[in-house]
């Protein structure tokens, strides 16, 4: 209808030039404007009726929002031929967008809110969750609708920011709250790979530069949780958690440490021939948690600062190359 309505449109204004083409008089385009308003003021009742229909019948976000860019669109390119007078048709058009864009909006906050009512725990994999899932399908067609919209460029980036927080941020909530009860390695890896999935959606679409990089801040933080929860892991299953925790909280004024419990040199050699045996093959004392992050990179990068940065440090610590020699034969 709203195609029709801009073909007639134009074919009014046409009709109205060919008939006043010899007047020469000042002021006639503006007439002529305000002619095709009163001619499509016609419309107006019908054209209402039926896009509140469309609305009354709950037909979803996702062709709400559609139905609120056509509008916007159509508003745009009709008032080209009637003008920016204040006609009619252009206000009607203008009233039904406000409309389907307030029910595009409220359905988003009624999915969010759903989604809250209810929340999923994470899954045995700590992957993301069903209704995760399924809010970024949503923000995914809803984005695809904005990128092919026929809006102008500065109304579909001033929308675009909108409807992110409409769905990102209850998002992120429920995540935080879906974790809530989990360990601290998995609820970093849970977070990970549901952020994860966030930045894989909207890295498809223009002006999601300041989200993504949002979302990047929080998966690093996330990332160096799991990177101390590995560094301890490997302590822990190594058997050097005590003697690493003695090297770093020894001080000069406490003698050598030799002299302390379980940190002889016999005890540092059986330590030491264990950890190499864990340099040796580091992979057997890989976290369960790290074996569900979805991205490769993200596994990759993690097991690397780990094996990369902390191990090295670890390893010169015990061996005393960190510390001065006397701490730990004594004077």
């Amino acid at each position: 209808m709203l195609a029709w309505l801009h073909q007639a449109t134009a074919s009014e204004k046409e009709h109205l030039e060919a008939l006043l083409k010899q007047v020469t008089m000042q002021g006639v385009e503006e007439n002529m404007q305000e002619v095709v308003g009163h001619i499509t003021e016609g419309v107006c009742r019908p054209l209402k009726v039926r896009i509140e229909q469309v609305i009354v019948a709950e037909p979803g976000a996702v062709l709400l929002y559609k139905l609120s860019n056509l509008l916007k669109f159509y508003h745009h390119t009709i008032s080209g031929i009637i003008g920016t007078s204040a006609a009619s048709l252009l206000l009607t058009m203008e009233e039904m967008h406000v409309l389907s864009k307030k029910m595009f909006f409220n359905s988003l906050s009624l999915h969010a809110s759903r989604l809250m009512d209810k929340v999923e725990l994470p899954p045995p994999d700590l992957g993301p969750t069903a209704s995760l899932t399924q809010t970024l399908s949503l923000l995914r067609e809803v984005l695809t609708s904005h990128d092919s919209s026929m809006v102008p460029l500065d109304a579909r980036q001033a929308d675009f920011a909108q409807v992110l927080s409409c769905i990102l941020d209850p998002l992120l909530q429920l995540c935080t709250v879906s974790a809530s009860n989990l360990g601290t390695a998995d609820m970093a890896t849970y977070m990970v790979n549901s952020l994860y999935m966030m930045k894989t959606t909207l890295a498809l679409f223009e002006f999601t530069d300041k989200r993504l990089e949002m979302l990047e801040f929080q998966v690093e933080a996330h990332l160096d949780t799991l990177i101390n929860e590995q560094a301890t892991y490997v302590l822990t299953r190594a058997g050097l958690s005590y003697i690493y925790s003695c090297v770093q909280q020894h001080g000069a004024e406490q003698g050598p440490l030799s002299n302390m419990a379980s940190m002889d040199s016999s005890s540092l050699k059986a330590a030491m021939v264990q950890f190499d045996r864990y340099l040796s093959s580091p992979d057997t004392l890989l976290m369960p948690q790290l074996n569900f992050l979805l991205s490769a990179a993200i596994k990759g990068a993690d097991f690397s600062a780990v094996h990369g940065a902390g191990v090295p440090g670890l390893r010169g610590a015990v061996r005393g190359r960190d510390q001065p020699r006397q701490r730990l034969q004594g004077p």
